[in-house]
């Protein structure tokens, strides 16, 4: 067993976990933050997608022990208290989710999209770039009507390239 700390939506979180321990699992299991699912097993469907350290990260994909000393967000973190982060208000308000299997991954990638690319973020980008998330319920046209509109109401400039 590993001690991790990994803060989580703003806490510090302690736990011991095996060193096969996907963040995922962690995530849930320990922490009991079920907002963040695990649709593929195969990191193909984006379900699993946080945040770790300001970038969209499929947590299926990554270790509870390499996010140790990170800070993660989850869908749980996005809100403050009964305010819906705008990304949220904006998938509810376009109807961006159907059965909502998808709904936590698909905000946190796009969440992360419109940080990097601000108001400019155009529908081929948001395409593009949703390529590592599926939905079998939408057909995606109202997830990017409310990507972009999102995008359009944060009037955000594009993050400065690293």
């Amino acid at each position: 067993m590993t001690d991790v700390t990994i803060t989580v939506n703003g806490r510090e979180m302690k736990g011991s976990v095996e060193d096969r321990t996907l963040l995922v699992q962690f995530l849930r299991e320990n922490l009991g933050l079920t907002g963040t699912h695990v649709g593929c097993d195969t990191s193909q469907c984006g379900a699993c997608v946080v945040h770790v350290d300001g970038r969209a990260v499929k947590s299926c994909t990554m270790l509870a022990v390499q996010a140790s000393g990170s800070s993660v967000t989850t869908i749980e973190g996005l809100a403050n208290g009964q305010e819906l982060h705008p990304v949220q208000a904006a998938f509810r308000e376009h109807h961006g989710l159907q059965c909502g299997y998808c709904t936590p991954g698909m905000i946190m990638t796009a969440v992360d999209m419109i940080e990097r690319h601000g108001s400019s973020l155009d529908e081929e980008t948001v395409r593009e770039e949703l390529d590592g998330n599926i939905c079998r319920c939408t057909g995606y046209h109202n997830i990017v009507k409310a990507i972009l509109a999102a995008a359009s109401a944060s009037q955000a400039p594009a993050m400065a390239a690293e």
